[in-house]
C-alpha cells in the first residue's frame, strides 16, 4: 500500500518555521524537531485531522499528541472506544497502537506560540490532501479545532459557511463525513469548552459515522 507523501526533515517550504525549528534543534538538542509524521495504519476509516506539534509534546517525541495534555485526552479517549491499543505513556516507544484511525496533522511542524500563520497551513495542505488521497478507506475525517475544521474543508472544495464549526458537528462532505470537536488542550478542558463527556460523545460520532 503506497504511503502518503511527508515533509522531509529539514522541510524548507514554511521558512518561519524552518527558522524555528533550528532555533529548537539548538535550545532542545534531544528533542525530535522536525516535521512530525503521521500515526496509525493506512487502511483506517477514521482520519483525525490534528493542528500542529505542541513545542515539549510531538515535537519533542515526534509522534503526534504524543507528551502533552491534548495526548493525555485524545488517547485515553481512544483508548475507551476501542479506537487504540496498548498504554499511553508520553513516549514514543510505548507500544500504543491505533486501531481504525490515523492521525494527521494540519501543520507538521511546531509553529512560535503554537499558532501556525495561514500562509503556513496552506503551504502544509498539501500533505493532508495527500493521505486523502493514498488512504483507501477513510469514509470520516475528525477535526480537532476550527484551524483543523477549516482546512478540512478547504482540502475537500467546500464552503466553510455553508458547514460552520461547531462541537460535534456532522457533515456529508461528497464521500466523507466531517465530525468535528473542539480542541482537546489543556487551556479547552480547563476554561471548561470542553470536558471529558464532551469529547467522549464527540470521538463516539466519528466512529459511528465509520460504521464501527
Amino acid at each position: 500500500m503506497k504511503s502518503p507523501a511527508a515533509p522531509p526533515r529539514d522541510c524548507p517550504l514554511c521558512p518561519r518555521l524552518a527558522v524555528f525549528r533550528a532555533e529548537n534543534r539548538a535550545k532542545f538538542p534531544s528533542y525530535w524537531n522536525a516535521p512530525v509524521p503521521s500515526l496509525g495504519p493506512l487502511d483506517a476509516p477514521i482520519l483525525i485531522a490534528g493542528l500542529a506539534p505542541g513545542l515539549h509534546g510531538a515535537n519533542a517525541t515526534g509522534r503526534p499528541f504524543t507528551g502533552d495534555w491534548a495526548g493525555d485526552l485524545l488517547f485515553a479517549t481512544l483508548l475507551k472506544h476501542g479506537l487504540a491499543k496498548g498504554k499511553y505513556e508520553e513516549r514514543a516507544d510505548d507500544g500504543l497502537q491505533l486501531v481504525n484511525c490515523r492521525i494527521a496533522n494540519s501543520v507538521r511542524c511546531v509553529p512560535p506560540q503554537n499558532k501556525p500563520e495561514p500562509s503556513e497551513i496552506r503551504t502544509c495542505r498539501q500533505f493532508l490532501l495527500s493521505e486523502l488521497a493514498v488512504l483507501p478507506r477513510v469514509k470520516v475525517i475528525f477535526a480537532l479545532g476550527k484551524i483543523a475544521h477549516d482546512s478540512v474543508l478547504k482540502a475537500l472544495d467546500a464552503k466553510i459557511a455553508a458547514h460552520p464549526f461547531k462541537h460535534a458537528g456532522v457533515y456529508r462532505i461528497g464521500k466523507y463525513q466531517l465530525v468535528s470537536s473542539y480542541h482537546c488542550s489543556r487551556y479547552n478542558t480547563n476554561t471548561g469548552v470542553l470536558t471529558d463527556a464532551m469529547f467522549f460523545d464527540a470521538v463516539g460520532k466519528a466512529k459511528q459515522a465509520a460504521g464501527l
